[in-house]
């Protein structure tokens, strides 16, 4: 899934089900908006999510650092 900000650039989620979960589920649509700290979908019985950014964004976390959604500042536009 590819949401692009308003200023242009392009942050990419990709969903990743375990071999328990294997049922991934979106609640958006294409060309919805999304909005920051709102749920785009959720992987049953958990697994990962792979977030890819553009290599223009601060970093705010460190290496091996847990986050948890909706509360972890990952990263910002510069």
């Amino acid at each position: 899934m590819v949401v692009q900000h308003k200023n242009g650039q392009e942050v990419l989620f990709r969903q990743i089900a375990g071999a328990l979960a294997r049922r991934i589920v979106y609640y958006c649509k294409d060309g919805d908006v999304a909005t920051q700290g709102s749920e785009f979908g959720f992987i049953k019985f958990g697994s990962r999510v792979d977030l890819l950014l553009p290599t223009s964004v601060k970093v705010k976390v460190g290496l091996e650092q847990k986050v948890r959604g909706n509360e972890t500042v990952i990263a910002t536009f510069s």
